[in-house]
């Protein structure tokens, strides 16, 4: 079945202007009639609650954490994207929309692209008044970097600690409309599942973590802002409690699950080191401003540092390979994450790679420090600074921009990143994929809307560095709260729902019997083994790089796994009081489903493009081969159950106002 996105007509730089401004509305005085659920406080969450409270309506906001702030999205460091051209250096709404479709391998929908682009601007000021602290320039205009992908610098960022502070500004908003009773805060509260009247979302049965108990919870739409869905490798970048539980619960209802292989690997994260790890760090791709990648030329060489009779600095710098510098000139360090990614595996494949695993690379801030350094002795009347002077002045400009970053390395790897480069690896950080939304981010459910990392809209196959704050709180605060009015304005003459139904009696006695079900299998396993064996699974046959064989494998050992979970798990404690491991179990038994979703969308598509690698499919460079003939559109699952294969529907992607072009950052 083909799917239609509901994109407005009209030329592509007029189109959110004009639906905008012709869309339907819905008076204030019967925004305070209706009640809207949204799940999650991070960024889109959070901006969105606010947002609706602030227009009228009357919102019941859920969290899982125990404050909204908690929210994963406090964990972004290196910044968010904006086409306010502040440096001068060419950048427009049209470069910021064209780069993130080229970055996404032309594969997202080109009006919801361009539409981000545009609400982009709007963000920075939204953000500043409400005091998010972003770097200034010496004469207090805000300052901006590069990131990968690009070739100009309209990353506003906040040293390494961006998501945190634009997430504060996020809660004081959704505080405020705490405070005037507009929004009813819900935390430690964990949605379990969608309640449907009529083939609408009218609610949701959510679980308090603290007591055990169900509670129905009853409203004339569902907004979900709750991430992605990376942790189904259980090692990623993502906080060890998201998941992908509310998105899935949703799928299982009838919700259309698109391009769930689209995962990213990001390029700059500190290595694993042990299988005692449950989490991976991510280092920001800021760093790949200054810092300069590189591994030893020879292999002797990188021998030697991994049984540690070498060290980074006892390489010279003609016997260094800076592979992205001399395979991608034109972008360099810069190239976007899944090239970086693909060619740092590359590297340690063929036997370059540095750490007692050779899997990881280098980071380099010398020849960094020392540019900064003479500038810094220049700017003092210094002239003639000696090794050391330049050093230490370049230093200091490099803590200034990073500081935190750099700490954050040497506290978790032991080693002084000022004096010897970091190692980095790839590791999973973001999913593109999600819940299938059209051009008001609703899903094929009525009344059912998904924003931010939830939804698969705007990335396509690979996601622009800097490009998921952007795109949480473009829908939160700017595209949501008018989008939503297209399906409430028809719901004006609709009274407060009553969670005492049949349709809620049978959704939470389902999620009762789930739970009761996980409890009483009394096996030997605990979850957290078979999340990592999950988690080890699809990062060998559904990573970096897929094959047919290995995802047919992957398939295959995801449903033997899945019998196993179901007859051997181990979840102690009680189903009615506070139990963490009752919550893992139904999220890992979520991720076990999706996962096998996920290997059969990867293996569907016979092609590479982004983050998706099919081995099969590579120019005789090694780069990603696309097929436009064939897979110009988004692949949307329906799920159908255990026993039978998904069904796929399409929504074909037109492109009007780019060339479909191979993508080359030479």
């Amino acid at each position: 079945m083909s799917l239609d996105g509901k994109v407005p007509s009209g030329s592509l730089a007029e189109k959110w202007t004009r639906y905008r401004g012709t869309m339907n509305l819905v008076a204030p005085n019967n925004k305070r009639r209706i009640e809207v659920i949204v799940v999650g406080t991070g960024l889109a969450g959070a901006s969105a609650a606010a947002t609706l409270g602030e227009l009228g309506y009357k919102v019941k906001c859920f969290t899982f954490h125990d404050s909204p702030r908690r929210a994963h999205s406090i964990a972004a460091q290196g910044g968010i994207n904006a086409a306010k051209n502040y440096q001068n250096d060419g950048d427009s709404v049209y470069r910021l929309f064209y780069d993130t479709i080229k970055g996404g391998d032309y594969r997202s929908r080109e009006a919801n692209v361009h539409r981000l682009a545009e609400v982009s601007r709007n963000i920075i000021d939204q953000a500043v008044a409400q005091g998010v602290p972003f770097a200034r320039e010496y004469g207090g205009l805000l300052a901006n970097r590069s990131f990968g992908g690009v070739q100009v610098s309209r990353t506003f960022y906040a040293r390494g600690q961006t998501g945190q502070q634009l997430l504060l500004g996020a809660y004081q908003s959704l505080s405020r409309q705490i405070s005037l009773g507009n929004v009813e805060m819900y935390n430690r509260h964990e949605m379990m599942d969608v309640v449907m009247i009529d083939g609408k979302a009218r609610g949701i049965i959510a679980r308090n973590l603290l007591t055990g108990e169900l509670q129905r919870h009853a409203g004339h739409c569902v907004v979900l802002a709750t991430g992605g869905y990376g942790n189904v490798f259980y090692l990623s970048t993502n906080a060890m409690m998201s998941n992908t539980t509310a998105a899935w619960r949703a799928t299982r209802k009838g919700a259309y699950m698109a391009n769930p292989c689209f995962t990213q690997i990001h390029p700059t994260c500190i290595p694993q080191s042990g299988d005692y790890q449950s989490k991976l760090t991510l280092m920001s791709e800021s760093l790949r401003n200054d810092g300069r990648v590189w591994v030893p030329r020879s292999k002797e060489d990188a021998k030697a540092i991994q049984e540690g009779r070498k060290t980074a600095n006892d390489i010279p710098d003609a016997d260094r390979y800076y592979y992205l510098e001399e395979r991608y000139p034109a972008f360099g360090n810069l190239v976007p994450r899944d090239v970086a990614s693909r060619a740092a595996k590359v590297a340690c494949d063929d036997g370059l790679g540095v750490a007692p695993t050779g899997l990881a690379v280098y980071l380099d801030f010398a020849s960094a420090i020392e540019r900064y350094g003479k500038s810094a002795a220049n700017s003092k009347g210094i002239h003639n600074p000696d090794a050391a002077m330049i050093t230490k002045l370049g230093e200091a400009v490099v803590e200034e921009k990073y500081g935190n970053l750099f700490e954050m390395y040497e506290k978790i790897t032991g080693e002084n990143p000022y004096k010897m480069p970091m190692k980095i690896y790839p590791a999973v950080h973001y999913t593109m994929g999600g819940l299938w939304v059209d051009y008001n981010l609703e899903t094929n459910i009525p009344g059912l809307f998904a924003i931010g990392e939830c939804n698969f809209s705007d990335h396509g196959a690979n996601r622009l560095g800097a490009s998921a704050l952007m795109q949480g709180l473009a829908d939160g605060y700017f595209v949501l709260p008018y989008t939503i009015g297209q399906f409430l304005s028809h719901e004006i003459r609709t009274p407060m729902f009553d969670s005492n139904t049949a349709e809620f009696e049978a959704a939470e006695k389902a999620v009762q019997e789930r739970l009761e079900g996980f409890m009483n299998v009394k096996g030997s396993q605990s979850v957290e083994s078979f999340h990592r064996r999950l988690g080890k699974i699809m990062w060998e046959y559904c990573g970096m790089a897929r094959n047919a064989e290995g995802l047919q494998k992957a398939r295959t050992m995801i449903k033997e796994l899945r019998e196993e979970f179901y007859k051997d798990v181990f979840v102690p404690g009680g189903m009615n009081d506070y139990n963490p491991e009752l919550e893992k179990a139904h999220r890992v038994a979520d991720f076990i489903e999706l996962g096998e979703l996920m290997v059969v969308d990867a293996l569907d598509r016979n092609e590479s493009c982004g983050g998706h690698f099919r081995e099969e499919y590579k120019t005789e460079e090694g780069e990603a081969l696309r097929d436009d003939a064939n897979y110009t559109y988004v692949s949307a699952w329906e799920y159908t159950g255990w026993d039978t294969d998904p069904v796929l529907h399409k929504e074909e992607l037109t492109f009007e106002n780019v060339e479909l072009k191979t993508r080359s950052y030479k």
